[in-house]
């Protein structure tokens, strides 16, 4: 498998990430324009509008699963063991970030999130461990 077949999936994670920043900036900037004052959450004390709050809880999740998902990509990568199942699990990984991230910053359902992280979860579980496979099998 060609190095972009596995950079893209991981291309779409990081263009995710900016657009959830972006949406959380633009929320932001509009609680400023109708009043906040930024002093009143230059510490982080919890003043931004709750749109703004689930922005921000939205991009700090874009920022803590995904890493484990950056670093693997970047070990494949560098050992030699992309292969159509890493391509199509990433993916699969992706896929459900988008879903989840939809979800948080629109209706916000819980229900409907969790399951879709964790299916998130168990795919990129699974990567790690066909990778660790492969790496302890091969010897490299």
């Amino acid at each position: 498998m060609s190095v972009s077949s596995l950079l893209l999936p991981v291309f779409v994670q990081v263009g995710l990430t900016f657009l959830v920043l972006l949406r959380l900036a633009m929320l932001r900037q509009m609680a400023f324009r109708a009043g906040l004052n930024p002093q009143d959450v230059a510490m982080r004390e919890p003043n931004f509008p709750p749109s703004a709050v689930q922005a921000s809880h939205c991009y700090q999740n874009e920022l803590e699963l995904p890493m484990l998902f950056y670093v693997l990509a970047a070990l494949i990568l560098v050992t030699s063991t992309n292969s159509f199942v890493f391509v199509l699990l990433a993916w699969v990984f992706v896929l459900t970030r988008i879903v989840r991230a939809y979800v948080h910053l629109t209706v916000n359902i819980v229900r409907v999130r969790g399951p879709v992280f964790g299916l998130g979860l168990v795919v990129l579980i699974a990567m790690w461990v066909i990778f660790a496979a492969r790496i302890l099998v091969s010897g490299a």
